[in-house]
């Protein structure tokens, strides 16, 4: 196995690692819902969630896509051309709406006031299970590169 299959091997290890922790705090998560008032543990709970979140997302971004870049000899380019080539491979549906997860991924990671964490809440539980179907993608494709 060359270096850069070797690579995207690990870093799909590490994204495994971080997807079962976020599938299970998305799953304990969704048994609280959305409300306005929460307890101490439920807080805790659904912190745990947005940053798993963001972990998650940050992985595929800055690592997933890059790595799958190099192993077919992409050149680097910017952000915008990581996501577009994702794009392409059918790893992600729409740039834009991948976008909108970057950008819940940002303002998660840079904090947000008290008043907005419930809609920073539901925002997650409506982009979690497309966050998972990305993960799918992501596999089943690195599969293919894998094996060759």
């Amino acid at each position: 196995m060359n270096a850069y299959l070797q690579n995207l091997k690990e870093i799909l290890d590490l994204m495994t690692d971080a997807v079962y922790w976020f599938n299970r705090s998305f799953n304990i998560c969704k048994d609280i819902g959305i409300k306005q008032g929460y307890s101490e543990q439920e807080l805790d709970n659904l912190e745990a969630l947005a940053s798993r979140f963001a972990r998650v997302v940050d992985i595929i971004i800055s690592k997933v896509f890059r790595a799958i870049d190099k192993v077919e000899f992409e050149e680097k380019g910017t952000m915008i051309d990581v996501v577009n080539r994702a794009e392409k491979r059918g790893l992600i549906t729409s740039t834009d709406r991948f976008r909108e997860i970057k950008e819940l991924r940002n303002n998660i990671v840079h904090e947000y006031e008290k008043g907005e964490i419930v809609e920073k809440f539901k925002e997650i539980f409506a982009a979690s299970p497309e966050v998972l179907d990305i993960v799918d993608r992501i596999d089943n494709y690195c599969k293919g590169l894998i094996a060759k």
